[in-house]
Formats: structure tokens, sequence, C-alpha cells
């Protein structure tokens, strides 16, 4: 497995996930707020989740990291780039996410994070774009999305294809930013 980079930011550590942020994991994967916009996860899912965050990062150098406040909190939930795993007009592409505990929100975790990310993605590893995906509804993730400067185009929202026609998470509204 590569060396995985450690992100700092003022406040925050972007790190390679450790055996104990499992368990947080699992219980952030739990609470219905952080997952409203996203399919549901037992604690199976929330390990299979890490095993494949750990194989991303061994097979393309970059993945998402596990962020937290140090001396504060040892894990606050996920940021980070991965391979977006479906075809669709856009693909192939790269995608930024994040999951953060909702004790956290509305701290500004969220881009604080996502901007070492996104420099990172365009000065570390030369990423030529980077997109975000969501769905309509989801306006704090919006939001941060905008923060960090990436546009969103009407005309690439999408149907997501690994979710059923009728399915209320399947449209979904696609930003992306290119490298500067």
């Amino acid at each position: 497995m590569p060396d995985i980079p450690t992100l700092k930011t003022a406040r925050l550590l972007l790190r390679p996930w450790l055996p104990t942020d499992r368990d947080a994991f699992a219980v952030l994967a739990a609470d219905p707020r952080v997952m409203e916009f996203l399919t549901p996860l037992d604690r199976a899912g929330s390990d299979a989740l890490v095993d494949r965050i750990q194989a991303h990062f061994a097979r393309q150098g970059f993945g998402y990291w596990a962020v937290e406040v140090p001396g504060v909190a040892p894990f606050i939930g996920f940021i980070g780039l991965g391979t977006v795993g479906f075809e669709a007009a856009f693909t192939p592409a790269v995608e930024i996410a994040w999951r953060l505990a909702s004790a956290q929100w509305g701290r500004g975790y969220a881009t604080e994070a996502a901007r070492a990310v996104m420099d990172a993605a365009f000065t570390r590893f030369g990423l030529p774009q980077v997109v975000a995906l969501t769905v309509p509804a989801n306006r704090r993730s919006r939001a941060v999305m905008e923060r960090l400067g990436m546009a969103h185009d009407p005309a690439e929202d999408f149907d997501h294809p690994r979710l059923a026609e009728g399915h209320p998470l399947r449209r979904h509204v696609l930003y992306r930013k290119r490298r500067p």
C-alpha cells in the first residue's frame, strides 16, 4: 500500500484510517441525520465501506481520509477523492465527497477540509477536474460545493444508475471544478 499523505488545515487533520475509527464511523453511519440523503449502512456495511476506502487508496494513491480535530475529537468523519464507480455522461471522473458527524455540522469543517482536498487534487495528484454529486435537496452539501467554487450546470443533472426508478434519492445534481 502506498504511503497515504496526511493533509493539515488550520483546525483539522486528514489522515489514514485507524482501526479505532471503525466504531466511530459505524455510529456516524447509523445517524439518520447524516444518512438522510444516502443509502443506510449497518455495521457490516460501514466496515465494508472502510475496506473499499483503503483499497481505493492502495489502487489510486488517493481516497477518503479520516478527519480529526486534534486534541478535541479523534474522528469526526471522512472527506476525500474517489473514482466514480458507475457509468454516466460525465465519467470517467474523480469525485470529492464528505460525511461528517452531525454534532460537527455548522462549524465550517466540511468546507475547510474540502479546500485542502481540492488543493491536493490539483497540485499533488494532478487531476484535471473534480466533480461532486448529491441529491437536489441536500442544501448543506450543495452550499459546500458552491463555497469551493464548483459550478452546477442543470443540463448535467442525472438519475443515479444504481438506484431504482422511483427511488426518492435517484435524481442527482452534478457540480464540477476544473484545475485552475
